[in-house]
């Protein structure tokens, strides 16, 4: 038998002990909900942290262990903590990504774009160079690394403080980032694309975005299929953790994204981001990548990806509730803005 734990956030409404904290958050819970899977058949139920003691001794092991995950504060990945949500502001150097393909792969328009989104209040530049829309072909890493670490290069330059993480699949790409000082892998794939990727984390002691995703972007929206995709996903994860703690990589320096869009319907992503504080209990930080993705088009009137902001907004105030600690997203100004009116609400 599996076991799940969901904290149900609440304000806090009296001082009683049986409220826990998510680690360093300003958010609590004395309910949580617990579901269990055992091959296809999953029960869920809902119980006050005071009557946990009820469970039987096996089902009371397995969650005080995630509450324990839950509560345990975050340290510091990169220079960045984890006290307050992050921006990660997103820079594809390519021509061909879904939302802003050809904007910014020329060097000079992609510092200026990078220089104004730190203005904005991003705390990471996110730089990728090659495309995972749904469809996209791979191109190889030679060219990846002709797009991205110009960038890179650059932007170090100007200063060591900016947080740069490279969004790449390729081992190859990932040392090219490293070599050039990047603080943080994104691995779109989730360390499938390639064994060797998950040996040069060990290596180098870099911390790294670990994301779902299935098959390929030319091929991930077709023939979707999960038995339960909040917990297919959440299994995936802790499968993944197993398997960096085995090669002695520290689990605190990894960060959950659950791949919204990459390879999920309209209403998976709906699940994902309405369960999402699930992920809390696998004792890494979160980050959402809703930003304008195409269910919010097709949830409201086939609008195209410049009509998408309001929806990405409602997902990142959302998950903003359940704890969710760092947001990548193509309107940071906008994201920033609505962090900080949230935050004082």
């Amino acid at each position: 038998m599996n076991y799940y734990v969901r904290p149900i956030f609440s304000k806090k409404i009296n001082k009683s002990n049986h409220y826990k904290k998510l680690g360093s958050s300003n958010l609590f819970f004395d309910t949580i909900e617990i579901i269990s899977r055992k091959k296809n058949k999953i029960d869920k139920k809902f119980i006050n942290i005071k009557d946990i003691k009820s469970l039987n001794k096996e089902e009371l092991k397995s969650v005080l262990s995630q509450i324990n995950e839950i509560t345990a504060p975050k340290k510091k990945i990169a220079t960045i903590d984890f006290n307050k949500p992050k921006i990660m502001g997103i820079l594809n150097i390519t021509p061909d990504s879904f939302s802003d393909g050809g904007k910014f792969n020329d060097l000079d328009k992609s510092l200026k774009y990078a220089a104004q989104m730190i203005n904005d209040g991003a705390d990471i530049i996110d730089i990728g160079g090659e495309s995972t829309r749904p469809g996209a072909t791979t191109i190889t890493s030679k060219v990846e690394i002709s797009r991205t670490i110009p960038s890179i290069k650059k932007l170090k330059d100007k200063s060591k403080k900016i947080v740069i993480s490279i969004d790449t699949r390729k081992p190859e790409v990932m040392l090219a980032g490293i070599k050039n000082n990047i603080d943080i892998i994104n691995d779109v794939s989730g360390l499938r694309y390639s064994s060797k990727s998950i040996n040069v984390i060990e290596k180098n002691k870099i911390p790294f975005v670990l994301m779902h995703s299935v098959k390929n972007p030319k091929t991930m929206q077709k023939n979707i299929n999960y038995e339960d995709v909040l917990l297919d996903i959440y299994d995936f994860f802790k499968k993944k953790i197993t398997l960096c703690e085995s090669k002695k990589i520290d689990k605190k320096s990894i960060i959950l994204d659950p791949g919204i869009g990459f390879g999920k319907t309209v209403k998976q992503n709906l699940n994902l981001i309405s369960n999402i504080a699930l992920l809390h209990s696998l004792g890494c930080p979160i980050l959402l990548g809703s930003s304008r993705k195409s269910f919010i088009g097709k949830l409201h009137k086939n609008a195209l990806e410049e009509k998408r902001l309001g929806g990405s907004l409602s997902t990142i105030i959302y998950a903003l509730t359940q704890g969710v600690q760092v947001f990548r997203v193509h309107d940071v100004f906008e994201t920033s803005q609505a962090i900080k009116i949230f935050n004082k609400l």
